[in-house]
Order: C-alpha cells, then structure tokens, then sequence
C-alpha cells in the first residue's frame, strides 16, 4: 500500500449509493438536519469516542485489530453531523468515480462553505487535488484538515507523500514521524520511514 493509498482511503464513499446526481446542490440544502441516529442516545459524544479510539490506536499493538481501529475513526471523520453536508459528500464521491472532477469541486466547495470545520471535507479535496497532481493546493487543504484534527493520518500520509514527490524527504520523514505517532502500527508507513531513512543517510556518507 503506498502512500497515495494511505491518503485516499480518507475519502471511501458512504455505504449508501446513489441512483444519479440531482440537478443543484441547493436541493441538498432544502433536507438539512441534524443526524442525530443513536448519538442522541449515546453516553459519549464524538470527540469523546475519537479520543477513546485514538487512544486504543496508539497502544494496538497487533496491526489487524489497530487497523479495525483506524477504520472506526475513519467512519467518525465520515459523518458530518448533517444530512444536507453528508449527500454533498456522496455527490462529490461519485462524481470524482465518474471523473467529473469539476462537479465534485462543486460539491466539495459547497459542503466546506456550510461547515468549515468538517475535516472531511477540506480531505476529500485535497485528495482530490493531489490526485489530479495540484500538490500546492493539495497541501494548502492538508493544512486545514491538520488545523482541525491534527491526528488525521490520511492527510498524514498525503503530506508525506506530496513531500517525498517534491524531493522534501526530510519533510517526508518528519510526517512519517507524525503519522507513526498516531497510528504506530502501520507497517507500510514503518516501511516508507525507513527506506526514507535509509536515503537521507546514504545521502550524507
């Protein structure tokens, strides 16, 4: 798994699909409500479980159960807390599946400006930029996200990889580093610092 792979998996599409696109986004807007489904009832809220689920990454020591882990709090980031927010995202997702890449700006665009700070939304766009190769546009959205959740190991690994392809790897390694200390487990990760390690010291013998 590479560390493009790393960054996309931030961006995997709610379960439900969609049978088309509709014609505006102000439609989304119209059905805007609170998801309050069983967190309303929970005796937790989401920061608190993200901190609990943070927590449970950083001492999993078997990486099959920490990766069951990452992918909880991949599904926390996931949820806006807003319906109108969360088809935006479901728009935006299959618009970038069929390559529409300008309607899922669109849509991106617009779920950033209603909730600045949903982490999601400011990831999935810098996905999007880097997979369109706008690196600095890509690590302007990466800023943002780690403003927000400075834990959030796809923007992690985004930021390293847009490094490692600017011939940063020094920075590279640094957010290697970074991401390792959320998330210590990652062989892929362990691997990517490591053979940057190796560079930087073949680099200086």
């Amino acid at each position: 798994m590479t560390a493009m792979r790393f960054f996309m998996l931030s961006t995997v599409c709610l379960s439900l699909a969609l049978a088309g696109l509709p014609p505006t986004v102000a439609l989304a807007q119209t059905v805007d409500k609170a998801s309050t489904g069983a967190a309303s009832g929970a005796f937790t809220t989401h920061a608190q479980r993200l901190e609990k689920l943070f927590d449970e990454l950083k001492h999993e020591g078997n990486p099959d159960a920490a990766r069951g882990i990452a992918d909880q709090i991949r599904r926390e980031w996931q949820d806006s807390g807003s319906a109108s927010i969360n088809l935006l995202i479901q728009w935006a997702d299959k618009a970038i599946s069929e390559e529409k890449n300008a309607a899922a700006f669109d849509f991106l665009d617009e779920a950033i400006r209603l909730k600045p700070d949903y982490v999601e939304g400011w990831n999935r766009r810098a996905t999007l930029h880097f997979k369109l190769g706008n690196y600095r546009k890509s690590m302007s959205d990466i800023n943002r996200v780690l403003a927000i959740e400075p834990r959030h190991f796809g923007a992690l690994a985004g930021m390293a990889a847009i490094m490692a392809q600017t011939g940063r790897d020094e920075m590279a390694m640094k957010a290697w580093e970074r991401f390792l200390e959320v998330y210590p487990t990652e062989r892929q990760a362990q691997k990517e610092m490591g053979d940057l390690a190796e560079k930087l010291t073949g680099q200086r013998t």
